[in-house]
C-alpha cells in the first residue's frame, strides 16, 4: 500500500510517523528513510516488536534482535528510557519480559538498576523470589521499595482522611449523656427547629461527641489471593494494609492465600516484607481462605472483610458461599474485589461472582483511588460506591 499524498502531511511528519508505526520494508509504502534519533526509535521498536524470521516478507528479517544476551539487553533499556517517555518504557519492558522471555534476566543486578520500576515489574520480581540469587535480593528489595514508596505518598494521606471521617461518623452515639452531647453538631442537625420568637433552636436529635470514638476500634481483614494473574492487586493491598495497620482506631489483619493460607499481619509495618512474604502463582482456595479470617473475627458487627480474587475456586464452591453469608448473617461488612489496580477487571469467575451478589455482596474491580471511598461505605454501613461496568 502506498500513501496518497493528501495522507502524507505538508512536512513529511505523516509519513515519519507511519514509517516508525510499519517498521520499514518495502511493504509499508512509505519510502521514508529514518536517520537519527528517528533511526534509533525505529532500532528499539524492531529489536522488541518485529516478527520472528522467516515470517512475512523475503528481506524482512523481522527476528527480535535482544537475544539472551546481557549487555545487548542493558544497552536496550538504556536507550529505550532516552528515547521515550516512562509510560511507554514501563509497557515496552513488560512485552519483553512477556514475549522475549527475559524474565530471568532479571535475577541480574545489572539488570534490575537498568530497568524503569513500576507495579508490573514488582509482580514479576516476586514472582522470581525463590529463585533469585543472593547477589541480587538487595536490589531487588531496593526496586520495590521505590514502588511501594511512591505508591504510598500517593495513596497514604487520601485514605487516612477519608478513612478518619468515615471512623468519626460511625463513633458518634444518638443517646449521648449530657457531658457527651456534641453541642456544634447537634445545632446543625436541629437548625430546621429554630424558634425565631424565642431565639432558640429545639433539639429532636442529640448528636454524641467523639468521646468513644478513641476506644471503639473496628478491625479489617483484607483476603489477597495471591494466584500470578493477581500480581497487581496484592502490591496495592500491601501497601494499603500498611496504610490501614497505621491507623490506632482500626485493627487490620492481611491474609494471603493460594491453596495455603498465611497470614502477614506481623509484617504490616512495611509492606515491602509483605511482599516479599508473598509466594505469587500456584492454585486457590478461597474457602480455606475464608475460613481462617472467619477464626479470626471477633466482633463481626466491627468488622469488615475485603476479599481480593478474581473468584476461580479451587476449593469447595458451596461451602465457600455458605461462608460468606455466615459472616453477613454475624454482622460482618463484605467486600468483594475482582481486582485492585489500575488495570480493570480482569476475566474472572462469573458464576462466583453471581452467586455472591444474590448473597448481596456485588463482585466488582476497584482503582486504588477508589478504595479510600470502599472502605469508608463499608465501615459506615452505607451502600458501596460501585463503578459502573
Amino acid at each position: 500500500m502506498t500513501l496518497s499524498p493528501d495522507r502524507q502531511g505538508p512536512d513529511g511528519e505523516r509519513l515519519r510517523r507511519w514509517r516508525l508505526v510499519l517498521g520499514g520494508g518495502a511493504a509499508d509504502g512509505t519510502g521514508h528513510a529514518l536517520s537519527g534519533t528517528d533511526a534509533a526509535m525505529d532500532g528499539a521498536l524492531t529489536a522488541l516488536y518485529d516478527r520472528r524470521k522467516g515470517e512475512g516478507d523475503a528481506g524482512r528479517d523481522r527476528s527480535a534482535g535482544l537475544g539472551g544476551s546481557a549487555p545487548s539487553v542493558a544497552r536496550w533499556l538504556g536507550d529505550i528510557r532516552t528515547y521515550f517517555p516512562s509510560s511507554v518504557v514501563q509497557v515496552m519492558q513488560r512485552d519483553a519480559i512477556d514475549r522475549l522471555g527475559l524474565a530471568t534476566l532479571l535475577l541480574e543486578p545489572e539488570m534490575l538498576e537498568a530497568v524503569e520500576a513500576d507495579v508490573h515489574l514488582v509482580g514479576t520480581l516476586l514472582s522470581l523470589n525463590k529463585a533469585m540469587p543472593e547477589t541480587t535480593k538487595e536490589t531487588a528489595r531496593a526496586v520495590v521499595r521505590k514502588v511501594v514508596d511512591d505508591l504510598e505518598r500517593r495513596l497514604a494521606t487520601r485514605t487516612r482522611a477519608t478513612l478518619t471521617g468515615a471512623l468519626d461518623r460511625s463513633a458518634r452515639i444518638s443517646r449521648p449523656r449530657h457531658r457527651d452531647i456534641d453541642w456544634d453538631r447537634t445545632i446543625r442537625a436541629n437548625l430546621r427547629n429554630y424558634l425565631p420568637e424565642h431565639r432558640t433552636v429545639v433539639p429532636e436529635r442529640l448528636v454524641g461527641h467523639g468521646r468513644a470514638a478513641q476506644s471503639v476500634k473496628k478491625e479489617v481483614v483484607l483476603c489477597v489471593d495471591q494466584s500470578g494473574s493477581m500480581a497487581a492487586s496484592v502490591v496495592h493491598a500491601s501497601v494499603f494494609g500498611a496504610v490501614l495497620a497505621s491507623m490506632r482506631a482500626l485493627a487490620t489483619r492481611l491474609v494471603v492465600f493460594d491453596t495455603a493460607v498465611v497470614d502477614l499481619t506481623d509484617r504490616l509495618d512495611d509492606p515491602v516484607d509483605v511482599l516479599f512474604g508473598t509466594q505469587l502463582g500456584g492454585g486457590t482456595d478461597i474457602n480455606r481462605a475464608l475460613a481462617y479470617c472467619q477464626s479470626r473475627i471477633t466482633r463481626p458487627a466491627d468488622t469488615v472483610l475485603v476479599l481480593i480474587s478474581d473468584l476461580y475456586e479451587g476449593g469447595i464452591r458451596d461451602e465457600m458461599l455458605k461462608r460468606v453469608a455466615a459472616m453477613k448473617a454475624s454482622g460482618v461488612q463484605f467486600v468483594s474485589l475482582l481486582a485492585l489496580s489500575d488495570e480493570g477487571a480482569p476475566a474472572y469467575d462469573r458464576e462466583h461472582a453471581a452467586a455472591l451478589a444474590a448473597l448481596g455482596v456485588p463482585a466488582f474491580a476497584c482503582t486504588p483511588d477508589l478504595f479510600p471511598e470502599i472502605m469508608a461505605a463499608a465501615l459506615e454501613k452505607r451502600p458501596l460506591p460501585v463503578p459502573e461496568p
